[in-house]
Order: structure tokens, then C-alpha cells, then sequence
């Protein structure tokens, strides 16, 4: 089996890397943020000083980070991974990232002789636990059928959706379907929950009909019950859907919609809750409506 390199053991990364683990994968990381979860290494997790030190004890390198800058910084930084490829080995990024600059570091790994494969995920925490995550690849089909017996162990839905960056314009268009029904459900549940209905009813009832969703399900019960630890941050999300605006930019694109939900993010976060699980949108409009949900 090939020994993979896990770099990022965060909310998503830790579970996704302990599937591995229990798989019986060698798995490699660095401990330059700090000592890795003490769950992971009594499974066999072994740590290593620097980006460059994983790459050059892995086969497969994974990186799992927040965002494009730190993906950078981890692959062609000080002591990053590039540094320490050798000929025929794998770089996956399962980070969501800008599309443009992905297309970049692709052309820059795989001029070190090396392959480069996008694949950023859905299916958020619980997901990640439970070994569902939805993964969308881009990159060359021989990269994509070595790496999938990993990608196995980690998700269920795994397409190679196309070429380098695809994979991750596919998650952009993803996380605008996400926060637009994340939105919709809010508003919804706010206005039946002002008008004086028993917002657990009313998803209920929702959810036998055509508005039904899984995010009805989960999110939905969150704003009632009003459990908003991540998940997935707010601030995350945002991130994702300034990528779907900047690349609409580029494009000559209108996404309207995905710009007004774009905005609620902020204003989450301008009143501290850019830390809440994306479900915490909900925050946004209620205080506009001056009403919280079930209430």
C-alpha cells in the first residue's frame, strides 16, 4: 500500500485521515502547527518536521487546509512539499480553493515530474466521520484511478468531473447550491415562525413534500434547535462564495442570488458569528425580521 502524507488534521482532515489509518494505509504528517491528535497517533499516525519531510516519506501527499494562500504556502513555501517530491509521486489537494490558482500549482507539480489532483469534498463534519464525503476530482485519469482506492476509504460519491481546476469549479458550484437552500430555508423558517407556526412542525411537513432536502433535515432542525457549532464555519463558506463571485467576475456571469447570500454571511459575521456553522445564516435574518426562530 502506498504511505500517504496528511497535511492539515483539522474538523474534516483528523476523521479523513483516521479512515485511512483504520484502512492499515502508513500515514505520514508534519508537526510544525503542533503535536498531531493523540487519537490519531495511537493509531499509527507518525509525524515529521516540515512540509518537505512528509512529501519525501509519502507516495501520495495530501494537503487539507483552509485556503488558497495556506495551500500555497504548504506546497511551495519554505520547506513545502514541492521541495521534497521525487519523480512519480501524487500531490492531492481535498482543500476548496480558487480554480485559477489550482490550474497553476497542477502546471508547477507536475513540472517536477510529479501528478496533481484536485478534490475538494462535500458532506461537511459528519460526512468526513462517517466516511461519506462527496469527492469532485480534476486531474488525469491515471493520477484519478491510483488515488481512488484512497479516495474510497474516505467518501461514497467519487467523479472525476475533468481536467486540473475542475474539480474545483465543480465545488464552487457546489457551496452556491448549498448556501442558497441553507438561505431558503431560513427565510422560510423565519417567516412561518413570525407568522405564529411551530417552526418544528412546519419542517415536518416540509419535509414530506418537494421542498424536502437533506438540508431542510439537518440545517433546519440546527436553526430550530439552535445548535450552531460547526460543522462548517461561516467564514468557510463565505470564502467559497467570494471564489464563486470572483470567478463570475471573470466569466461575464450574474449570480445574483449567491451575492445576497453572500451578504448575510457578512453580516453574521460582523455581528460575531463568523465561527457559527454555515446554518447559523439564519442569525442574519432573523435579526432583520426582529424575531428568532421559535420564538
Amino acid at each position: 500500500m502506498d504511505t500517504i502524507g496528511f497535511i492539515g488534521l483539522g474538523i474534516m482532515g483528523a476523521p479523513m485521515a483516521g479512515h485511512l489509518l483504520d484502512a492499515g494505509y502508513s500515514v505520514v504528517t508534519s508537526d510544525h502547527r503542533g503535536k498531531p491528535p493523540a487519537d490519531l497517533v495511537a493509531k499509527g499516525l507518525k509525524a515529521v518536521t516540515g512540509s518537505n519531510a512528509v512529501a519525501r516519506a509519502a507516495d501520495i501527499i495530501i494537503t487539507m487546509v483552509p485556503d488558497t494562500p495556506q495551500v500555497e504556502e504548504v506546497l511551495f513555501g519554505e520547506n513545502g512539499v514541492a521541495s521534497g517530491l521525487s519523480k512519480g509521486k501524487l500531490v492531492i489537494d481535498m482543500s476548496s480553493i480558487s480554480p485559477i490558482a489550482t490550474k497553476e500549482f497542477a502546471r508547477k507539480i507536475n513540472d517536477l515530474g510529479c501528478d496533481y489532483l484536485d478534490a475538494p469534498v462535500s458532506g461537511g463534519e459528519v460526512g468526513a466521520k462517517a466516511a461519506s464525503l462527496t469527492i469532485m476530482v480534476g486531474g488525469e485519469e491515471k493520477a484519478f484511478d491510483r488515488a481512488r482506492p484512497v479516495f474510497e476509504k474516505m467518501g461514497k460519491n467519487i467523479t472525476l468531473v475533468g481536467p486540473n481546476s475542475v474539480g474545483q469549479t465543480t465545488k464552487v458550484a457546489n457551496q452556491i447550491v448549498v448556501a442558497l437552500t441553507i438561505e431558503a430555508v431560513a427565510e422560510a423558517l423565519v417567516f412561518a415562525s413570525k407568522a405564529g407556526a411551530d417552526p418544528a412542525k412546519v419542517r415536518q411537513a416540509l419535509m414530506g413534500g418537494l421542498a424536502s432536502s437533506r438540508i431542510l433535515e439537518v440545517h433546519g432542525e440546527r436553526m430550530i434547535k439552535r445548535t450552531f457549532a460547526p460543522g462548517f464555519r461561516i467564514e468557510l463558506h463565505s470564502k467559497d462564495l467570494n471564489l464563486a463571485l470572483e470567478g463570475a467576475r471573470s466569466l461575464g456571469v450574474a449570480l445574483p442570488n449567491t451575492s445576497t447570500t453572500q451578504q448575510l454571511f457578512n453580516a453574521c459575521a460582523a455581528n460575531g458569528g463568523g465561527k457559527d456553522d454555515h446554518s447559523g445564516l439564519v442569525k442574519a435574518l432573523e435579526i432583520m425580521a426582529g424575531h428568532e426562530v421559535g420564538k
